[in-house]
């Protein structure tokens, strides 16, 4: 039974050999894909050009709240009190009103940065996938691995093709 139990494992020894032969492995380092793209570029100028006319808006509101601030400062010593107070109210909206509308801008920057990296790495998936059957992979791993050999990493070969998108 012993002899049977070690010629089993042998024959299994012998097969796994034979497959792993032919069984082709890749690795992707997602982190560099994500920095080097050519798409991570146009995306940041695309946001960049989406919401400027926001961030100019809110650097006039700061300029304003600035301006507001010093004229009230200046004035200070000769301002009658319920005209101070009424450039303090004035100040504390802006204030308020510029807190508000950075706050937005924020908050609508993310959203957008994020729908842009889901679509980034949709296109990234896509060309991985598009390399791992044109090269004839079985299996390519993205990053998480605890060690993948430079002869594996198919990474610059994924940067190449989303540089002909």
């Amino acid at each position: 039974m012993r002899s049977i139990l070690v010629g089993l494992l042998g024959l299994l020894l012998c097969c796994g050999q034979v497959m792993a032969a032919d069984f082709k492995v890749g690795y992707v380092q997602v982190d560099k894909l994500l920095q080097e793209a050519p798409q991570t570029a146009e995306t940041g100028k695309k946001l960049e050009k989406e919401f400027s006319p926001r961030s100019l808006e809110l650097e006039k509101l700061q300029k304003q709240i600035r301006d507001l601030e010093s004229q009230l400062d200046h004035d200070r010593a000769n301002i009658v009190e319920s005209d101070r107070r009424q450039k303090e109210r004035q100040l504390n909206n802006l204030r308020l009103e510029f807190q508000s509308k950075q706050r937005e801008l924020r908050e609508d920057i993310n959203l957008r940065k994020n729908e842009e990296l889901a679509l980034l790495q949709e296109r990234i998936n896509k060309a991985v996938q598009t390399v791992s059957e044109s090269e004839g992979y079985d299996l390519v791993a993205y990053s998480g691995v605890a060690y993948a050999s430079k002869r594996i990493d198919i990474t610059d070969k994924v940067l190449k093709l989303l540089g002909k998108k």
